[in-house]
């Protein structure tokens, strides 16, 4: 495995034990105040690269997340990509991003 392919593992566990950690706080709410304060974290809190990391995670079918987080995703904004930003602008994406984008 290389240095790269360690970081990326590295990072996605980092995001599913956070999104965990936030969850786990709000297993003590009743369950749709507990779905509400997961997405209200993470839309607030996590930037868009965190928030495409997370939905590429889920969309791929990761079992790792907490029910609570899987619940909320569906009220979590789902980030654009960053060729979708550039069209958006006006701009044209570069050929790497919209590639990653279809993916």
């Amino acid at each position: 495995m290389s240095h790269d392919e360690e970081h990326v593992t590295s990072t996605a566990e980092k995001l599913v034990r956070m999104a965990n950690q936030i969850a786990a706080f709000f297993h003590s709410k009743p369950r749709e105040e507990g779905i509400a304060g997961v997405t209200e974290h993470i839309n607030k809190f996590w930037e868009p690269r965190m928030r495409r990391q997370l939905f590429e995670m889920l969309d791929a079918g990761t079992e790792n997340f907490d029910e609570l987080v899987i619940a909320a995703s569906a009220k979590i904004k789902r980030p654009i990509s960053p060729a979708e930003a550039d069209m958006k602008l006006g701009l044209t994406a570069f050929p790497a991003d919209i590639a990653a984008s279809q993916k």
